[in-house]
């Protein structure tokens, strides 16, 4: 590098509390990922378990854990279940439940990445606003809003498809005179009780808030777009004796585990391949509606009009009991605009609220907005994206060597746990990282014809899927299904066993740093 830039190592920038630093110093190395969630620490866990300690982590908040951090809900929890919705060489002995709320799926993040030893590697507070690859030098040259610099070998996004909230578009939304927020920004310091609240949205996140904030609300209003499948949850508190045998012979933990998964093996192939098997989760669904909703004229408002599956599928015992309560009431007429007041609906009734809670879920379409990310020729990712998202593996994009995405496009499941999928992207990823180090000064560049045969294949079999059957987040405005694997997790894990050299362009710098 030329010019009065001051390049320092990773090792040399000390503890993860360390201070901003000037915008003229760089801080160089191997690998930049920016995200501290479950993708972020992954591929941080898989480097330093494989010997590369130069690696820097991004997080643009004050601690790890990602969505589960953000997501402080009341009721917040994940619907798979816990010895599967973790590392596969971390799997907790610690759980309280089969299906973990929030905290303690954030206590094992921050465990995971204390007992791994990554903490020393991350950069809390710091937000990636751009990132360009540097043909010259076959380097990632990325700026954080506060203006630090780094300069990277590999750049590794690993912010997921669900970190944004995403906010309907409602005529008169900012006239609102009470308190409204979006459920993945919980106001803890909005008191409910006795209070008139209106809810915008009935999916994962709704159906674990509603039946919590129920009780102690005067009135709840809950405005439904389309109604959801729900399967109930077979959630149970875990106690000594579920968990001693499995500490006292840790193999049992991976047969725990093993069950878990092949059973949500089982239901990923029913949503893609094997959909003759899908009516016995529709009835299944239907019977767990008959049980807990008696009002038929509640009952149809609440049965799905498209097939199980295309939309993403519910599990909760408590929400549909919450809906038939005296305070409650289940609105489906469109909203046509909200008021100072509420929320006025297309019949020209307002509902009266004194707080409005968006349960609108995540720009999943937009991956990796803000940050405003350019590859070879200055080429700004969001043109080549302005389709659809996609790429190689959902991991490599052609025309932006050396980074690699986790949890990238088409890598989502309708069935199972991303972390396995997660784990499986580390792996390739660290595959990447050691080829460069081991060739400093050249970059990979995802063959053209290479992702576009991947695409192909992966839009091919997605066609023939429930995904393609209604309009839901995971597909764009024009029907383009850009969220969801539409095979196993098994299988994908064997296509992302290595890196496959004949895939990629070998790129040398001209003017290596």
């Amino acid at each position: 590098m030329s010019g009065n830039i001051n390049i320092v190592s990773a090792a040399a920038m000390g503890g993860a509390c360390a201070r901003p630093y000037a915008a003229a110093m760089t801080t160089r190395t191997t690998a930049l990922i920016v995200g501290a969630g479950f993708g972020g620490l992954a591929v941080a866990i898989e480097l330093r378990r494989h010997g590369v300690d130069d690696f820097v982590v991004l997080e643009k908040a004050g601690d790890v854990g990602g969505v589960w951090r953000e997501n402080t809900y009341p009721g917040a929890g994940c619907d798979v279940p816990s010895p599967l919705y973790s590392f596969s060489f971390a799997g907790g002995t610690r759980w309280p439940r089969r299906y973990a709320r929030q905290p303690d799926i954030l206590d094992y993040l921050r465990r995971t990445a204390r007992e791994e030893g990554v903490l020393g590697h991350i950069r809390f507070g710091r937000e990636v606003a751009s990132a360009e690859f540097d043909e010259a030098t076959a380097r990632w040259q990325v700026r954080t809003t506060d203006g630090e610099e780094f300069s990277a070998a590999a750049f590794v996004p690993a912010v997921g498809q669900l970190s944004r909230p995403a906010y309907p578009s409602i005529p008169g939304m900012e006239t609102f005179a009470g308190t409204a927020f979006h459920s993945a920004e919980w106001d803890h310091d909005c008191v409910l009780e006795g209070k008139r609240v209106a809810v915008i949205g009935t999916g994962a996140s709704a159906v674990q808030f509603v039946p919590e904030i129920q009780p102690e609300v005067a009135r709840l209003t809950v405005f439904q777009r389309s109604a959801q499948y729900i399967l109930p949850k077979r959630d149970h508190a875990y106690d000594r004796w579920y968990h001693a045998p499995l500490r006292a012979v840790p193999a049992l933990q991976k047969v725990d585990r093993l069950g878990f998964w092949l059973y949500t093996e089982f239901a990923q192939a029913c949503l893609s391949r094997w959909q003759m098997f899908t009516p016995l989760f529709s009835r299944q669904a239907a019977r767990h509606l008959r049980e807990k909703v008696t009002d038929p004229r509640l009952r149809a408002a609440l049965t799905p009009d498209y097939a199980l599956g295309c939309k993403r599928v519910l599990f909760s015992n408590d929400y549909l009991p919450a809906l038939t309560r005296s305070n409650v009431d289940l609105v489906t007429d469109e909203i046509s605009e909200i008021t100072p007041q509420g929320v006025r609906t297309a019949d020209g009734t307002l509902h009266e609220a004194d707080v409005l809670v968006y349960g609108t879920g995540f720009a999943a379409l937009d991956l990796l907005a803000p940050m405003k990310i350019h590859g070879l020729g200055h080429r700004p990712l969001g043109d080549v994206w302005s389709d659809g998202a996609r790429a190689h593996l959902g991991i490599t994009v052609p025309g932006f060597p050396n980074m690699f995405l986790m949890y990238g496009p088409n890598t989502n499941l309708g069935g199972g746990s991303v972390v396995y999928m997660l784990e499986s992207q580390a792996r390739y990823v660290r595959d990447a990282v050691q080829r460069l180090a081991a060739h400093p000064g050249r970059y990979l560049d995802v063959r053209p014809e290479a992702e576009r045969a991947w695409d192909e294949t992966v839009q091919h079999r997605l066609a023939g899927s429930v995904w393609t059957r209604c309009r839901s987040w995971y597909r764009t405005a024009h029907g383009r299904v850009v969220s969801n694997w539409p095979g196993r997790t098994l299988e994908y894990r064997r296509r992302t066993r290595a890196v496959n050299p004949g895939d990629f362009r070998i790129g040398v710098a001209t003017d290596p740093d």
